[in-house]
């Protein structure tokens, strides 16, 4: 969610600012990227595996970082505006 609002961002930009053959170089640019999300995506969930899963150990410390990680990107991709907002004043602070 976190890429997809940084795309969007960053191509309606351009777009703006009259860039149009650039965006459009980007979008499809990311067209090719989705061809290889979905073999990941493909691999994943679809194919057999190849060996048995094992349980992996994780170590508390790690749980921690993992779980900050997690509510982080889902806490960008849900309320982009904010982080938007602070990273816009850091830039005027330095124009």
């Amino acid at each position: 969610t976190a890429g997809f609002f940084g795309k969007f961002y960053i191509f309606s930009a351009a777009v703006h600012q009259g860039f149009i053959t650039l965006a459009v170089i980007g979008v499809l640019n990311s067209f090719v990227s989705v061809y290889y999300y979905l073999r990941v995506v493909k691999t994943s969930y679809f194919d057999d595996p190849e060996a048995a899963f094992r349980r992996a150990a994780v170590a508390p410390s790690m749980a921690l970082a993992l779980l900050i990680a997690v509510a982080g990107t889902i806490g960008i991709g849900l309320f982009p505006q904010s982080l938007l907002l602070l990273t816009q004043r850091a830039i005027f602070a330095f124009i």
